[in-house]
Parts: structure tokens; sequence; C-alpha cells
């Protein structure tokens, strides 16, 4: 028998292989983990009573920019360490770039701000909650991103989870800005990163038992 006709038995009856299986995987768990959240911040925490007038503000865009280019950069982050030898690459810098940015409007902002009225702008008056709400509404998006992850082949599992629950709890964060009333960047700065940081230190605790595979 030739090498040829040995090849082609063996390859005989196998499936092709979907080279969009992860974009696939990823745009149904981005779907519906993102329609969960959104449900679960308006039935456990509700939409402001004037979110009408707010979206019409810039500043309510500036506030939703950081947790949406979190979880861009951080989908693009997952989305590569869910395939074996991807390189993260510039998502590292794209991760980088809101926090770096939002820590200097706040340095800026504090220093500009009189003495007594920088703590308030920090603390805010939800600061207790805030955190916490953020990572209950991760818990939908924190499910179907892990499962995405868990069909594919990541080999870096414990950095892979980090990316994974930090995605989730960018995405938690653009829900819970249409029922979060604070307004001020050093309160975003702070507490909204915070929030953010439990399921990603969630993530990189789970990730070895969630995505072995």
């Amino acid at each position: 028998m030739k090498t040829e006709d040995l090849v082609s038995l063996l390859a005989a009856g196998v499936p092709a292989i979907d080279h969009n299986l992860s974009a696939k995987r990823f745009s149904w768990a981005m779907l519906c983990g993102g329609v969960g959240s959104t449900v679960l911040m308006a039935i456990v925490y509700g939409v402001r009573p004037d979110i009408g007038a707010v979206i019409k503000t810039p500043l309510f865009w500036i506030k939703l920019a950081l947790p949406l280019c979190l979880a861009f950069a951080a989908l693009l982050a997952t989305a590569r360490l869910s395939r074996p030898g991807s390189a993260v690459g510039r998502a590292w810098a794209a991760l980088a770039a809101p926090v770096l940015t939002v820590w200097i409007a706040t340095l800026v902002l504090l220093w500009l701000a009189p003495p007594d009225a920088r703590l308030p702008l920090v603390m805010g008056n939800t600061w207790r909650v805030c955190p916490r709400n953020i990572a209950l509404l991760s818990v939908p998006v924190f499910i179907t991103v892990f499962w995405a992850m868990r069909g594919l082949a990541p080999t870096r599992l414990r950095l892979a989870g980090a990316a994974g629950g930090l995605l989730a709890g960018a995405t938690a964060a653009v829900a819970y800005c249409f029922h979060c009333p604070e307004m001020g960047v050093p309160f975003w700065a702070v507490w909204y990163l915070l929030g953010m940081l439990i399921p990603t230190l969630a993530g990189a605790a789970l990730g070895p038992r969630l995505l072995k595979w």
C-alpha cells in the first residue's frame, strides 16, 4: 500500500474541523451570560429610576467605558488562553490601559478636590455593597464563560481561569452601571475594580479544577 493511500484510509470518516468553534462558543457564552447578568440586576437591584436622563450625560458613558473596555480585552485574553500555544500578546496592554487611565484620572481629581472632599469622592454612598453586587452579577457569565473554555483546550488553567473570571466581572459591571447611582471616577477606580477582582481571583482558584481536560 502506498503512503498516500494509507493516509487517505486513515483520514476517511474523520469529521472536518470547525475553525469557528471558539468564536461560536464564546458568542453563546457572552449572549447567555450577559442576558443573565442583566436580568439578575433588574430583578435583584432594579434599574435606577433616572436612567433615561443619566444615559444622556457624557459621564455615564465614561463610566460604562471602563468595564466595557476591560470586558473586550478580557474576552480577547480568555479566547487566546483557551487554545494551546496561543500568545496573549497585546491583550495584556489592552487590560492595563483602562485601569491606568481611571487611576490617573482619580489622582488628578483627588489632587484638585479640597482635602475634606477627597474621602467622600472615593467612598461614595454604596462602597459597602458595590463589590459584592458586582461579584453576584458575575455568576451567570462566570458559568457560561467557563463552559465555553472547558469545551476548548486551555493549558494554562490558572491564568485562563483568572482571565475568564475577569471577563465575568467586567460584564457584570457593565450591567451594574444601569443600577449604580455612583457617578464619581474615584469610586469606580476603587470599588468597581475590586468587584471585578473578586471573580478574577475565584477564576484563578477554580481554573485548575473546572478547566481540567
